[in-house]
C-alpha cells in the first residue's frame, strides 16, 4: 500500500519541481528585461540630460567646435518626416481597416489581406527603406525627406489598419444594427456611427504607430539620410532627422562634442517616446474604465 502511495506522490513531486523551476526562469527573464531597460534608460539620462539647453534644442547642427551647435534642424526634420508619414499612411490604413471590418469577414480575400498585413507588421523596418530606395530614390536620383516619410508610412500602415479593424469589431453589434434599422447602408453606418464610437481608439492607433516609427533609423538611412541644413527643401533634398543624427555622431565622428550631442538627441527621443507610451497607457486605461 505504501508503495502505491509513494508512486502516486512521485509525479506530483516532479510537477511541483518543474513548476518552481519554470517560475524562477520566468522571474529571472522579467528581471533581466527590466534591468536592461533601466540600464539603457539610466545611461541615456546620465549622458544626455546634461547636454540639453535652449541652444541645443533651437540651433541647427554645425561642424564640431563652432558656437551655438544644436539639433534644432534635426528636431524639425523629424517632425516634418513623421507628420507627412501620418498623412500618407493613416488615411489609407483607416480605409483598409474599415473595408476589412465591413467586407472582409469570413472571406478568402479578407483573410489573405489580413494575413499579409500581419506579415508586414513582423518584417524588419529596413525592408521598407530598401523598397522606397528602389522605388523613389533610384527613380528621382536623390534622397529626400519625402522618401523618408513614405518608408515610415509603410511601417505605420499595418499597425493602424489592424488596430482600426479590431476597434470596429469590438463595437457592440446593437450599435451597428440599430443604424441599419434606420435605413443606413453598412458603409455609412460604420463611417458615421461606429467610427464616432471608437474615435478614441483610432487616436490611440495613430499614437501607437508614431511611437513605433519615431525612432526608426534604418529606413531613413536609405531615404532621408542626413543634412546640416534646415529642412526647407524637404521634398527634394536629404533631410536632417534625430535617428540618423544619433547614428552619424556616434559612429562617424571622432569629436567628443559630437558624441555628447548624440547622447542628447537620444535623450530627447527616449523621453518623447516614454511620454507617448505613458499617454497611450492612460488613454487605454480610461477606455477600459469607461
Amino acid at each position: 500500500m505504501s508503495e502505491v502511495i509513494s508512486a502516486a506522490r512521485r509525479p506530483m513531486f516532479f510537477r511541483k519541481l518543474l513548476n518552481s523551476v519554470m517560475w524562477l526562469l520566468s522571474v529571472a527573464g522579467v528581471a533581466l528585461a527590466v534591468f536592461c531597460m533601466l540600464w539603457i534608460l539610466w545611461s541615456v539620462i546620465k549622458n544626455g540630460a546634461g547636454v540639453i539647453s535652449l541652444d541645443f534644442i533651437f540651433c541647427g547642427s554645425k561642424p564640431a567646435g563652432e558656437p551655438d551647435n544644436g539639433v534644432g534642424n534635426a528636431i524639425l526634420g523629424t517632425i516634418f518626416i513623421t507628420l507627412m508619414a501620418v498623412l500618407i499612411g493613416v488615411p489609407a490604413a483607416f480605409a483598409g481597416g474599415i473595408g476589412l471590418a465591413i467586407y472582409g469577414q469570413n472571406s478568402r480575400l479578407g483573410n489573405l489581406i489580413r494575413f499579409s498585413v500581419n506579415v508586414m507588421m513582423g518584417l524588419p523596418s529596413i525592408l521598407a527603406g530598401v523598397f522606397v530606395y528602389a522605388l523613389l530614390v533610384v527613380t528621382t536620383g536623390h534622397r529626400s525627406g519625402l522618401a523618408g516619410s513614405l518608408s515610415l508610412a509603410i511601417i505605420m500602415f499595418p499597425v493602424v489598419m489592424r488596430t482600426t479593424e479590431d476597434m470596429i469589431l469590438m463595437v457592440p453589434a446593437a450599435v451597428h444594427e440599430s443604424s441599419l434599422a434606420l435605413g443606413m447602408t453598412r458603409a455609412r453606418s460604420v463611417l458615421c456611427i461606429v467610427c464616432r464610437t471608437i474615435k478614441g481608439g483610432l487616436v490611440t492607433s495613430i499614437l501607437l504607430a508614431v511611437a513605433r516609427t519615431a525612432g526608426e533609423t534604418a529606413p531613413l538611412l536609405f531615404t532621408a539620410l542626413w543634412s546640416d541644413a534646415w529642412p526647407w527643401q524637404y521634398f527634394t533634398q536629404p533631410t536632417a532627422n534625430l535617428p540618423v543624427l544619433i547614428n552619424e555622431y556616434a559612429t562617424n565622428s571622432p569629436s567628443e562634442e559630437m558624441h555628447a550631442m548624440g547622447w542628447g538627441a537620444a535623450f530627447l527621443i527616449t523621453i518623447t517616446l516614454l511620454l507617448m507610451n505613458i499617454v497611450l497607457r492612460y488613454i487605454c486605461r480610461e477606455k477600459k474604465n469607461a
